[in-house]
């Protein structure tokens, strides 16, 4: 970031987890460095091959899309003033990690009540739920998603063996209105986002026919 005084403040990317219920915000983790690139599929949820010929241009919903993206996690800025970032002279960037290791697991008291139900003799036992998670990639750009591969290359330690250097790869799947209950917070962010894409196609510039050599269509 520039040090000059009037530059622009470089925002963050991020996930947000909140209560899909009651929308309470439950924890920020921003990304410590922007990654230098994100890696989007569309994949198109079109009818089936072989089916009616005349529904040939219908689709069955919003396309399947996936995010990729890689980040960096380095201790070396809060390490040179240890008196003001503790956490990070006592356990390096293990506490960063941890909390993006922790949205895919169930918490551990939702482990234990599901062992006590178990041991109690209870034949069905309800998967366990998490907060949903949105991706943010500047105020335009909020997405509910899934968590589909979290991939962590720690590259340096510190004397304790605690990691100072890491490299995350985080896959992501956008949640769409065909993957969550009607009324589902989910279901209004993702239509939120579609919305805004709609508006952003339509400022795209027009091009006549000609551009591509033709007079009309044959």
């Amino acid at each position: 970031m520039s040090g000059f005084p009037g530059s622009p403040r470089i925002l963050k990317g991020g996930i947000v987890l909140i209560d899909p219920d009651s929308s309470a915000v439950l924890r920020v983790i921003a990304l410590q460095y922007n990654p230098d690139s994100i890696t989007r599929s569309l994949q198109v949820q079109a009818m089936g091959a072989g089916g009616d010929r005349s529904e040939v241009l219908r689709l069955k919903g919003p396309p399947v899309e996936t995010i990729k993206l890689e980040a960096e996690i380095d201790a070396a800025d809060q390490l040179e003033f240890p008196e003001r970032n503790p956490v990070t002279t006592q356990s390096g960037v293990f506490a960063q990690l941890a909390a993006l290791e922790t949205m895919i697991y169930p918490t551990s008291s939702q482990l234990g009540a599901n062992d006590a139900l178990a041991q109690i003799g209870t034949l069905e036992i309800i998967p366990m739920e998490t907060p949903l998670a949105l991706f943010v990639w500047s105020q335009t750009r909020i997405l509910p998603v899934r968590v589909t591969e979290l991939s962590i290359t720690e590259e340096a330690f510190d004397t304790a063996l605690n990691p100072i250097r890491a490299k995350v790869s985080l896959g992501l799947r956008v949640l769409s209105v065909d993957d969550v209950p009607t009324g589902h917070k989910a279901a209004s962010l993702f239509m939120s986002y579609l919305q805004r894409k709609e508006q952003l196609a339509k400022t795209a510039p027009a091009m006549p026919l000609s551009a591509l050599g033709l007079t009309g269509v044959p």
